[in-house]
């Protein structure tokens, strides 16, 4: 009997929204990483009742970690505060802007362990193309 390995990774995480005055507010949040998309790590919101998916490229969150990383829909750079390390995550959409907080060391952790699931470099192994579209195709507010 063999030892059956994770199919994708998982981490509830509670991303701060910075409102207007400086102010956050907590917003409970799924990291979510699959290797039949491994390219993506995958935001869910769950905010009054919606829930709201992102997408967006592990590298792009990789280098965030770091560094400034993104343009347009997502941005991130790492900062430093009296509460401790973050991740700033800038989203953009048609509907408005959004900027988050994301404990660093939970985000990098999340990485971590998607990189242990698919080393960088190995992804287009992994790419299930069929999954990817459709993904894509079902994008939405639910």
């Amino acid at each position: 009997m063999g030892i059956s390995q994770p199919t994708r990774v998982e981490a509830e995480a509670t991303l701060r929204l910075v409102q207007s005055d400086g102010s956050t507010v907590p917003v409970r949040t799924e990291l979510i990483y699959e290797p039949d998309d491994p390219y993506a790590v995958h935001l869910r919101f769950h905010d009054m009742g919606a829930v709201i998916d992102w997408y967006f490229g592990r590298d792009l969150a990789l280098d965030g970690l770091e560094g400034p990383s993104g343009l347009c829909d997502v941005r991130l750079w790492p900062i430093r505060s009296t509460r401790g390390r973050f991740v700033a995550l800038a989203l953009s959409s048609p509907d408005g802007n959004a900027l988050f907080h994301v404990p660093r060391s939970r985000f990098a952790r999340f990485l971590q362990r998607s990189i242990e699931m698919v080393p960088r470099g190995e992804e287009g192994e992994r790419l299930d193309v069929d999954t990817c579209a459709n993904r894509l195709l079902n994008c939405r507010i639910r």
